[in-house]
């Protein structure tokens, strides 16, 4: 098994909880099942998990168990969308969006008074990448467009945006899951994003 994963009593022992524990949040959804993954091994079946994902995860839970209930944490971990709206200004106060993301937002799907969970979520992805100066403002319009002609498609199943450019000309792609996509080697890959992770963090700011 390579370092990307870790086992489960590896796991067990470096996070200080129980087995009891672990299988409870998997049963309320806190830990998605394809995270459980088993693998033979020279002592027989053993159950290994995505390193990084799982960690952050269990550090998330154990961090917020004492403030939300198990199934508040589990609808925030849920990459379906939530069915609460907020009105630009309230986006602004919360730091979801700044007003020049907001500004984009406006030329390209239009002014609006109160944004959905999922207008909010396409404005917070757009400040995430002007703000980590991944994107300009005119890539900006491009990436809106795909987001809100194609995400509804996903109907709340993991999703990843990939942002790339070649010779100068960027595009948006979407594709389910964290799929392995190879391209040619004049192709850049600017960002690649895993939205659920952007709707858990959305959900946060809406607490």
């Amino acid at each position: 098994m390579d370092t990307n994963h870790i086992s489960k009593k590896d796991l067990l022992e470096l996070t200080g909880i129980s087995y009891g524990q672990l299988y409870r949040w998997k049963r309320k959804n806190l830990i998605p099942e394809e995270w459980f993954i088993r693998r033979a091994t020279f002592t027989g079946q053993e159950t290994f998990f995505p390193r990084e994902q799982i960690l952050a995860r269990i550090d998330k839970i154990l961090n917020m168990k004492d403030d939300l209930s198990l199934d508040e944490l589990a609808d925030m971990f849920s990459p379906s969308m939530s069915g609460t709206s907020l009105t630009a200004d309230e986006l602004l106060a919360r730091n979801i969006v700044s007003t020049t993301s907001l500004e984009v937002f406006n030329v390209f799907l239009g002014s609006l008074r109160t944004f959905t969970f999922q207008q909010a979520l396409y404005a917070y992805v757009l400040e995430k990448l002007l703000a980590a100066g991944d994107l300009s403002v005119e890539e900006g319009g491009g990436l809106l467009q795909v987001l809100a002609s194609h995400y509804p498609k996903f109907e709340g199943k993991p999703c990843e945006l990939i942002f790339m450019r070649k010779m100068g000309i960027s595009t948006f792609v979407l594709v389910p899951g964290s799929t392995e996509l190879y391209f040619d080697s004049g192709v850049k890959v600017v960002k690649r994003l895993d939205l659920a992770n952007c709707i858990e963090e959305l959900k946060g700011k809406y607490l």
